[in-house]
């Protein structure tokens, strides 16, 4: 396996939250997982950066077990952005962007030339060259969470983990940060995995999607077989009508009413 989860079981106390939960990612594509609030999304995730420690499986990567890489070695390799990260105020962009250099420093040293390089070019791939000398204090949302992104580019990683990277964003910002994410897939190549709760994001934005329900995966695959009547209804019970975007070859979900 590229990377995945393999049978995965996460509980906090007493409470599963998920129980014996399989996944494989495509390299070079984008996933995105959903499913109703609570049901183990963001938990999932947290076990990459291991701020959550699962009673049973694993994560996988190149075929080898996610513990079995050290954080920095981890690093290289995978980035993840949490739902909610905060930064101080009186720092630049530019600043921030070259924390993602940090699993490449070697002890007591400072950014190389080579790191100046790829902070440019991270600068300019995410669109914030010009911004470069911004407090994060003086940023719009959008470029936040777009600054926060660079920094995770930075990192040079194969693989991207997202928890919910439009939250708290106008429509106009989630836009930009997905096309930003797009972007940066096709560009780049890399894995990218995101959690969303917005259906047409999740149809328009991913090329496969895995839904959890009851602490299990519901089901998995292309958004035009996932995004279906009988799907919503029984993950978040609401009915729905749903029309086809032809230019971006995607459902389109307009929720009617909850049937709980």
């Amino acid at each position: 396996m590229y990377f995945g989860f393999d049978h995965v079981s996460i509980s906090y106390g007493k409470k599963q939250i998920l129980d014996d939960v399989s996944m494989e990612f495509e390299k070079g594509k984008i996933t995105t997982i959903i499913g109703p609030n609570g049901c183990g999304k963001s938990s999932l995730l947290k076990t990459i950066p291991r701020t959550v420690t699962p009673i049973s499986g694993t994560a996988i990567f190149e075929d080898k077990p996610i513990n079995s890489y050290s954080p920095k070695e981890l690093a290289k390799k995978i980035a993840y952005l949490p739902q909610i990260h905060i930064s101080p105020d009186d720092i630049d962009i530019r600043t921030l962007v070259s924390y993602g250099r940090y699993p490449y420093k070697k002890f007591g040293g400072g950014l190389t030339e080579e790191d100046n390089r790829i902070i440019d070019e991270t600068l300019e791939l995410t669109g914030l060259s010009h911004l470069s000398n911004r407090l994060m204090n003086n940023l719009s949302g959008g470029e936040k969470q777009r600054a926060w992104i660079a920094m995770t580019i930075c990192q040079q990683p194969e693989v991207l983990l997202l928890d919910e990277p439009i939250t708290y964003l106008d429509v106009g910002y989630q836009v930009e940060v997905l096309e930003l994410v797009r972007e940066l897939c096709d560009r780049l190549k890399i894995t990218i995995v995101m959690v969303l709760h917005d259906m047409n994001f999740t149809a328009r934005y991913s090329d496969r999607i895995y839904v959890l329900k009851d602490r299990k995966v519901y089901t998995y695959g292309n958004p035009n077989h996932v995004i279906e009547r009988k799907n919503l209804k029984e993950v978040f019970s609401i009915d729905s009508q749903l029309y086809h975007d032809e230019k971006n070859n995607c459902p389109i979900v307009i929720a009617e009413k909850l049937t709980r």
